[in-house]
């Protein structure tokens, strides 16, 4: 009994210092050695800094994905919601790959998108998703929105980046459910402003080490998973909230590989 309210005193200071850290930015945090290819092997990190402040935000509480990056689901309360918001997701088979083109889904980090959280608020898609995650961020002179240099925290590798936009490639933005993925599993059926709206949402887009994001493909949490152990609940429940919003399946087996992730 008292553990249990001593570890809920430790959760809500752990809160408290996260969004202070938020808010003011904290110093770097210690790069981790590790197979970055995806499900073999993999590093055991926490989403934290050198003073051990978490960043990034539950996906559990993050429903629209407008707070920053992903938070390690480490509670047993937590992993069972997880479990049951999986269990909501359909399977069937992935369909062919047939007639799929990235331009099917509207012309990359488009702001000309409606229904979807920052859509036509004058900066682009990529843009929204680094002030989002990053910190330290400047911007190019006379710009609120074009960002040259940025640190952000990948919660796939454990790593922190200190981002320039002169190596852009060294951070992209991942589709948690890949566009392809989509297309497979019914979005060739969509039209083309639902098909943009699932290619810009916040809910679907992470930035991360672009090397790490080049190694995932089109991959179901199956057959690549992020190389941080920790943060792989928290992976499928994103990729779990996207198939749910836009009521899209998964196959048996990405399925029965997302529920094993938060057991």
């Amino acid at each position: 009994m008292g553990g249990r309210g001593t570890r809920s005193i430790a959760v809500s200071i752990a809160g408290l210092s996260m969004a202070v850290a938020v808010l003011a930015g904290c110093g770097p945090l210690p790069e981790l050695d590790g197979d970055l290819a995806g499900k073999g092997g993999g590093t055991s990190s926490g989403a934290q800094d050198d003073s051990g402040t978490e960043r990034g935000v539950n996906p559990l509480d993050n429903p629209d994905g407008t707070g920053p990056g992903l938070k390690p689901i480490t509670s047993d309360k937590d992993r069972a919601k997880a479990r049951a918001l999986i269990d909501k997701v359909a399977t069937k088979g992935r369909g062919a790959k047939t007639g799929y083109d990235r331009d099917k889904f509207g012309y990359a980090w488009a702001d000309s998108v409606d229904d979807v959280p920052w859509g036509r608020n004058g900066c682009d898609t990529r843009n929204d998703l680094l002030k989002r995650d990053g910190r330290d961020i400047k911007y190019r002179d006379g710009s609120n929105c074009v960002i040259v240099s940025m640190t952000l925290y990948d919660p796939y590798t454990g790593k922190t980046i200190d981002w320039t936009k002169s190596k852009a490639a060294a951070v992209q933005i991942d589709h948690v459910m890949p566009l392809s993925y989509d297309w497979q599993m019914g979005a060739s059926r969509w039209s083309e402003s639902k098909r943009k709206q699932i290619a810009n949402d916040p809910l679907n887009l992470i930035p991360v080490d672009g090397s790490t994001n080049g190694s995932k493909g089109d991959s179901g949490p199956a057959t690549w998973l992020p190389p941080s152990r920790d943060i792989r609940c928290s992976y499928v429940v994103r990729f779990a909230q996207v198939a749910l919003k836009y009521d899209l399946p998964v196959t048996s087996a990405d399925k029965a590989a997302m529920l094993e992730q938060c057991t």
